[in-house]
């Protein structure tokens, strides 16, 4: 290809591939918020990114899951940081709105919420005290499914599809 007809990185998206080379979580945000496509992929991330939970965590899906995963050890719940990014990224993209409206779930009228897409009976019956009874937010969602999970298969890390 000429060299006038070649195209050039920005800067953003030099940046954000060095970062991802540097293997950090807030790399791997940074990739995502850069080169997202449409909002469902970042949501819940740009808005909060600088802000931080209650318990002092950033507020932002490494946050959500260092949160969760404080609270999984407390209850004594297995489970483990890429466990669980893992499934949250194939079950919601990392998007904490995120809603399942077209499976069997939905067409019985309890459709699939949250990072782990948590129906509300789950949710309801595996419920982790001190946390927040909303099946949308990212904690509460995460350290649910994280103990369904572990009562059916021994541990997140050990689904790696549709649970």
């Amino acid at each position: 290809m000429p060299a006038a007809a070649q195209h050039h990185r920005t800067r953003t998206t030099r940046l954000a591939r060095a970062l991802a080379v540097a293997g950090t979580g807030a790399a791997v945000l940074a990739v995502s918020l850069v080169g997202a496509t449409s909002a469902s992929a970042a949501t819940g991330t740009t808005t909060k990114a600088a802000s931080t939970t209650l318990a002092g965590y950033p507020n932002n899906l490494d946050g959500w899951i260092r949160e969760s995963l404080a609270i999984m050890a407390q209850k004594g719940i297995p489970g483990t940081y890429n466990g669980i990014h893992r499934n949250i990224m194939r079950e919601s993209s990392g998007n904490p709105k995120a809603i399942n409206l077209w499976d069997s779930n939905a067409a019985a009228g309890i459709p699939s919420k949250g990072l782990l897409q948590v129906i509300d009976p789950t949710f309801n019956a595996y419920h982790v005290a001190g946390t927040s009874f909303d099946p949308y937010d990212p904690v509460a969602n995460i350290t649910a499914a994280c103990n369904y999970a572990a009562a059916r298969y021994g541990s997140i890390d050990n689904v790696f599809s549709a649970y």
